[in-house]
């Protein structure tokens, strides 16, 4: 799926910087290995609602704690919890580790809703794992705008709700 998704770029002109590197699961793991590239750290929390089908991809800056409970007050859903590896699997094709924004990409039945924190939004450009935990691109916001358009994905931009940070 990562071949396609890179061929997906290639026809919509989109460009990207990419960075090839051990498996990375955490944030920690992420800086030890990724080297300095352009665009903005995100992690990315792929979300149900307990109560119905509803999914969501939330992409925050690395440094952000989120508030889950005050986060599903805003998205207006009774409890979120995170999605299982099945789902991800079935919905974006990819394995714990590897969730990203790209990831809509293989939401072909539009499942996944897109909660992007405002501060990723206004960023220059974003980097993000491709399909794979074993790799980094770092691409430019606009044309990060330009695939959402093109998997039929709209992004919710919203102030994440967070926690302050434990003493």
């Amino acid at each position: 799926m990562t071949q396609s998704l890179f061929e997906r770029l290639e026809r919509l002109a989109i460009p990207y910087q990419r960075c090839d590197h051990p498996a990375v699961f955490t944030t920690a793991e992420a800086e030890q290995w990724v080297p300095p590239m352009p665009g903005v750290k995100a992690k990315n929390l792929f979300l149900a609602d307990s109560r119905s089908p509803r999914l969501f991809m939330v992409v925050v800056p690395y440094e952000k704690r989120i508030d889950l409970a005050a986060l599903a007050v805003a998205l207006q859903v009774r409890k979120l919890s995170f999605a299982s590896s099945d789902t991800m699997q079935q919905v974006l094709g990819v394995t714990p580790g590897a969730v990203s924004i790209l990831g809509v990409a293989n939401d072909h039945e539009g499942r996944v809703e897109l909660v992007v924190d405002g501060s990723i939004w206004e960023a220059g450009a974003l980097q993000c794992h491709p399909l794979i935990n074993t790799a980094t691109v770092s691409i430019a916001l606009d044309d990060i705008r330009k695939l959402l358009v093109d998997t039929g994905h709209a992004a919710r931009v919203i102030e994440v709700p967070s926690r302050p940070a434990s003493a």
